[in-house]
Parts: C-alpha cells; structure tokens; sequence
C-alpha cells in the first residue's frame, strides 16, 4: 500500500475556497471512486489556517500512478494554481 500525506500551504485566506473548489468540482469523490484507492480526505490544521492536509491510501504505486493520469487529478492542478502558494508531500510504502 502507498500513503501520501499532502500538506497544502494555501495562499493566505485562501484555504476554505481552495476546499470549496474541490468538493464542487468533485475531485475527492472521483478519487475514492477510483480502483486502488482505499483513503482520499482533507482535514483543515488546527495550528495553520492556511494549510490542508489531505491522507490518500492506493494499493499500490500502480494504481496511484493510474490515478495521477486521470482528468480530475489535472483539474486539482489548475485549482492549486489558483490557490496554493506550496506542497509538501510525504510518501510511505506499508507492507
């Protein structure tokens, strides 16, 4: 299995829109509709009003890499251009 937590350092009031955006656009829906994907969440910092976490699950480096050619996985680049400032992301491997 591969995890990722991605922190969104969102442009400063910015973070709730940029969410917004995501959830109309369906984004996370697509992704947890995706084969492999066992965990596709964003939780708000308590600590940075600007940052987003989101936690995703897949199978396997297959399936996330399946998942990094799909329509809706360029539309979030487009919305991150509008609204994200930085990226951070941690990769595990779980066996």
């Amino acid at each position: 299995m591969v995890v990722l937590n991605v922190t969104y350092h969102c442009k400063p009031g910015k973070r709730d829109a940029f969410l917004e955006a995501v959830s109309s656009e369906a984004i996370d829906l697509a992704s947890r509709a995706e084969n492999g994907n066992f965990k596709y969440d964003y939780y708000r910092s308590v600590d940075r009003e600007d940052d987003l976490l989101l936690i995703e699950k897949w199978a396997d480096e297959a399936t996330l890499a399946l998942h990094r050619s799909q329509p809706h996985f360029f539309m979030l680049g487009d919305l991150k251009a509008e609204y994200v400032e930085g990226t951070d992301i941690e990769q595990f491997i779980v066996e």
